[in-house]
């Protein structure tokens, strides 16, 4: 028997989340009138998506990094403070939280687009300018959908939506 690796190990915890998690799908109750997209339709696809992809994150062959199951730990190779991996997880919840604050006085649009292009910023991505349009176009694709097709409320902030 060969031993697994960590990939392997992820995918069963994942498999084993993602069947619970079906199982509770199909405990949805459907609505007596017929419709095409009942309430448990969602459910049942993320959680047989995520049971395929734990599925071929078992299978995955894994490469030189992906997958290894040993930390390089070079004392002599140190960087800034602020990128440590702790740092990057500290960094990324403080901005969260930010984000969470200033969801409602700056509104949906301006500050998922600031948490986005600051956060890709932060973990080294530097074309600004396709940041910037990226970042811009999936939140507003976002609040267009959520707004005018669920018709969800989202903050309008500043902006004149």
């Amino acid at each position: 028997m060969t031993k697994l690796n960590t990939n392997q190990w992820l995918a069963m915890v994942l498999g084993l989340f993602a069947a619970a998690y079906l199982a509770m799908a199909w405990q949805v109750p459907t609505f007596p009138l017929p419709r095409p997209v009942d309430s448990d339709l969602f459910p049942k696809v993320l959680g047989a998506t995520l049971l395929l992809l734990s599925c071929l994150l078992f299978f995955e062959k894994p490469g030189a990094i992906a997958g290894a199951d040993e930390i390089e730990n070079d004392p002599t190779v140190r960087g800034p403070l602020w990128l440590t991996p702790w740092a990057r997880v500290i960094v990324t919840a403080l901005a969260i939280a930010a984000y969470a604050f200033l969801l409602v006085p700056l509104g949906f649009v301006l500050a998922s687009t600031i948490l986005c292009v600051g956060l890709t910023a932060y973990y080294g991505y530097r074309r600004h300018g396709v940041n910037l349009l990226t970042s811009l176009g999936v939140v507003l694709a976002l609040y267009l959908t959520m707004t005018r097709v669920m018709d969800v409320y989202l903050p309008t902030g500043v902006l004149p939506f």
